[in-house]
């Protein structure tokens, strides 16, 4: 109940909470006004004072109105109620004081020039209070609402501030009080929490039932650290070391902030060099489509597409919650640069929404990016990874192609290069039908970019190694000689829209992404960036185990990003373009007829076997 009553109060849109709180100093305007009246005259109910007076009240209104709007007092948050709101608040019962002098001057009302005074004091005290109450009200449904990790801060320096100022609206993790040796710092109280010295840590831990301590000393010598982790490591708590406050400062999540990583420190190399940027011609003031646009590189690809001045970018998404996520993100600085931003809740699958979003917006270039790319689950949901993949695919790129639209790039992945799993095989059953329409397309280009893993992106095994050593281990891995192609979501999303500038029809391009990562590598990097070691047979008292747990199915040990070997170079020299086979348009006919029939047979082994007969190099992998 409670739960459902602080997600009702944070659900309300910005003007609902804009017209409550002017609501609110309304009533507290005319309270205060009416107690001027009562104090002065010393009467309870001062009827002939205020009769006499009666127009002031709707004139004080329409300026308190006007003084709130100017001053932004509305849009101050309860959670960031801060000195400067207590300021913004003073000066508005200023501008009421005096607004109510010189109204009882020039309408020459017969009232004490004390009456004025008495209103400004008492609207500023009613306004603070109300506010002050509103914050003490959110605080404690939260605190009511929401399980919290209790957690202990060891070390109250400007980090350790830093870290509890973050965490006083957390709904997950609540700080309970400090650790600190500095005798001087000892028993002062810090947003509420009491410094302790380390040697009542075990007593503050057994009596507040602490879950979690965070190690906020980045300054601090590594072996200093090390002696603290010693000391309290016997504690029934996980123990996280903060590497740096920036982090926090710049709004990212507690979980990141305790292991921050760089995509090139984890691969041991610098990000590409996109040196040779996508000219703008081909998007500006144009209207772009991104599918799957509350995906990773979907969302990734709208951020760096506005940065080429396109008239409107439609966000076509499956997900609600993934668009409205999108959309919140972007529409700020879309509105900033005067590009319109259109999300569409809808389904690639869904013929008569396509051609509708496609007539209504005039859509001139597509990137598709929406579909179902986790291995495991596409494994065992056939039917719906070909419908999504393959036959929103086709449906897509038919609508772009009697659209007569400029440009189509399908976002495609190198595990389409001889699959093992569906997942693969739907996308290069996809390859092959954006292929097939360029052939048949005399205004349109049909192009696509094939590319490895994507490191951070929803899913991946950054998160999950990240969350994995954040619970204390072990961190898995499927097989320790599996390796993977690796790059950042924002080089993905670049190397798309560049390619997407050279694309004259039929193209499969494909990134040059350095040497294959082993998985196991990359999990040892992440804990040593994470300042813990690792568990093994050398070093049996490490903090983080890797553990094996054998390859998934539809898995395999490595990935390939060409189908045959010969390739071409483009104007970008980490862009090559592949020359490969294709099915003949008779024959994508077939395979659209077939898959259409198992799918709405919803048919999975139908669906293995079409794919197997059309998908070149598909094999299921010994175990």
């Amino acid at each position: 109940m409670l739960l459902k009553a602080l997600n009702f109060v944070d659900g309300l849109s910005s003007f609902t909470k804009w017209a409550a709180f002017v609501l609110a100093d309304i009533i507290i305007l005319v309270i205060a006004l009416y107690l001027a009246y009562a104090l002065r005259y010393g009467v309870i109910y001062p009827a002939e004072q205020i009769k006499s007076v009666v127009v002031l009240f709707p004139m004080m209104i329409i300026a308190l109105i006007v003084y709130l709007w100017s001053l932004g007092i509305p849009q101050i948050k309860l959670q960031s109620f801060d000195l400067r709101a207590v300021q913004r608040i003073a000066l508005c019962s200023l501008l009421l004081t005096l607004t109510a002098m010189s109204l009882s001057f020039l309408l020459q009302f017969a009232a004490p020039r004390s009456v004025p005074l008495i209103f400004g004091v008492l609207f500023f005290s009613g306004s603070f209070i109300a506010r002050l109450l509103g914050v003490l009200l959110h605080e404690t449904l939260r605190g009511l609402a929401s399980p919290h990790a209790v957690t202990l801060i060891y070390g109250a320096g400007e980090a350790g501030i830093q870290l509890a100022s973050a965490l006083r609206y957390s709904r997950e993790v609540r700080a309970v009080a400090f650790i600190d040796d500095n005798k001087i710092k000892q028993k002062r109280i810090i947003y509420g929490l009491k410094i302790f010295p380390s040697e009542k840590i075990e007593s503050i831990v057994k009596r507040k039932k602490v879950e979690h301590i965070l190690i906020a000393m980045p300054s601090v010598p590594m072996l200093e650290k090390e002696n603290v982790i010693q000391k309290i490591k016997h504690l029934p708590c996980k123990i996280q070391v903060m590497p740096s406050h920036v982090d926090i400062i710049h709004g990212k999540s507690v979980l990141d902030n305790f292991v921050p990583v760089a995509p090139e420190d984890l691969l041991g190399r610098h990000q590409l060099d996109f040196s040779l940027d996508a000219l703008n011609a081909p998007y500006e003031a144009k209207c772009i489509l991104i599918s799957g646009a509350g995906g990773s590189i979907g969302l990734e690809l709208c951020r760096q597409i506005l940065k080429h001045s396109p008239a409107k970018v439609v966000l076509y998404e499956r997900s609600e919650f993934a668009l409205y996520k999108a959309e919140r993100d972007l529409k700020a600085y879309a509105e900033d640069i005067g590009v319109a931003l259109v999300p569409v809740l809808g389904s690639v699958c869904d013929e008569n929404m396509l051609s509708h979003v496609f007539d209504k917006h005039e859509v001139q270039v597509v990137f598709h990016a929406a579909a179902y790319k986790h291995v495991p689950l596409v494994e065992c949901n056939e039917v719906s990874a070909l419908e999504n993949n393959f036959l929103g695919t086709y449906r897509i790129a038919k609508q772009a192609l009697e659209s007569k639209i400029d440009t189509f790039v399908l976002v495609s992945t190198d595990k389409a290069v001889r699959p093992t799993n569906i997942m693969g095989a739907s996308k290069r059953l996809a390859e092959l039908v954006v292929q097939d329409f360029d052939t048949r397309s005399e205004t349109t280009k049909f192009s696509m970019v094939r590319f490895g893993n994507v490191l951070g992106s929803s899913g991946s095994v950054i998160p999950l190694f990240k969350e994995q050593i954040a619970k204390g281990g072990p961190v898995t891995v499927t097989h320790q000689n599996v390796t993977r192609y690796f790059m950042a979501i924002s080089e993905a999303a670049h190397l798309v829209i560049v390619a997407g500038s050279f694309a004259t029809g039929g193209e499969v391009f494909v990134l040059d992404m350095g040497d294959p990562v082993k998985i196991q590598d990359l999990a040892r990097n992440l804990i040593k960036k994470s300042n813990l070691t690792v568990r093994d047979a050398d070093n049996p008292g490490g903090d983080i185990e890797i553990i094996t747990t054998g390859l998934r199915p539809g898995e395999k040990l490595y990935e390939e990003l060409l189908i045959d070997a010969e390739t071409l170079a483009t104007p970008h020299p980490k862009i090559m373009r592949a020359k490969e086979g294709q099915l003949s348009s008779k024959d994508i006919a077939k395979v659209i007829k077939a898959g259409e029939r198992a799918i709405n047979k919803n048919d999975a082994p139908q669906v293995r076997k079409l794919i197997t007969q059309w998908v070149e190099g598909y094999h299921i992998p010994s175990p």
